[in-house]
């Protein structure tokens, strides 16, 4: 049965953003897909689910602007509260930290950490006056157990983790779970030829990379009423990696 909320997806241009859209949508959601440049890919995947019978607009903002961040998602509370929030917006700058420059540390933690924060606060109130809110954040597996050259990136994700855990008490008796997943090696174009058959037998239990939709499915469960009492959990999405 449809619930029919509103919900934000924060780099929905992505190929897990993507799934997640989509996802969403499938399950009776109106889904603003948000992406900050790739704008021609945000209309695709709103043209996508509008063929599947689905909901959806696009919306294009700097999440790392919080001013910007917070102009565009009032524009988009004036028709109601959003009561589904997917902090889905990440990078990764890889190098060895011995070699990593600064602003390969800023723009990693700025778009994860303080996105975060500009896209989670505007909507935290609404989401508290209707009594009704999920709350998912996209980790890493990285956070978890750390990967070599990507110091910045387990930094940013396990931060994340932190805020979720901390902020799902925070609103623990208002309706509003909080919770993140952390997915391991996914088969998206940024995975693309960095991990080969031999490397991912080595690394993931299941001998396979996951699937956007594997993701979203997971992202999906915590957005429903079917996880109204799961609340400050990171949930492992890797095939046994963590």
């Amino acid at each position: 049965m449809s619930t029919g909320k509103r919900a934000l997806v924060t780099g929905g241009s992505g190929a897990i953003g993507g799934a997640i859209c989509r996802r969403l949508a499938r399950d009776g959601h109106h889904v603003y897909v948000h992406c900050h440049r790739a704008t021609q890919i945000a209309a695709q995947v709103v043209e996508a689910i509008a063929a599947a019978g689905g909901s959806a607009e696009a919306v294009s903002f700097d999440i790392t602007d919080t001013a910007a961040t917070r102009a565009a998602l009032e524009a988009a509370l004036a028709a109601g509260p959003i009561q589904i929030l997917i902090n889905n917006a990440g990078v990764h700058d890889d190098a060895v930290l011995p070699g990593m420059s600064a602003a390969q540390w800023h723009r990693v933690i700025d778009v994860s950490v303080n996105g975060f924060f500009n896209a989670t606060q505007p909507l935290l109130l609404p989401m508290i006056r209707a009594r009704w809110g999920r709350i998912v954040s996209v980790s890493s597996v990285a956070a978890l157990i750390g990967n070599k050259g990507q110091v910045n990136y387990a930094a940013a994700k396990g931060a994340l983790n932190s805020a979720t855990r901390a902020l799902a008490l925070e609103v623990a008796t208002r309706g509003v779970t909080v919770n993140a997943v952390a997915p391991g090696i996914i088969a998206t174009p940024m995975t693309d030829g960095l991990f080969d058959a031999a490397a991912v037998e080595r690394l993931v239990p299941m001998n396979r990379l996951g699937l956007p939709e594997e993701v979203a499915g997971v992202v999906a469960f915590l957005s429903s009423q079917d996880a109204a009492y799961v609340t400050g959990q990171v949930l492992s999405v890797s095939g046994g990696m963590a």
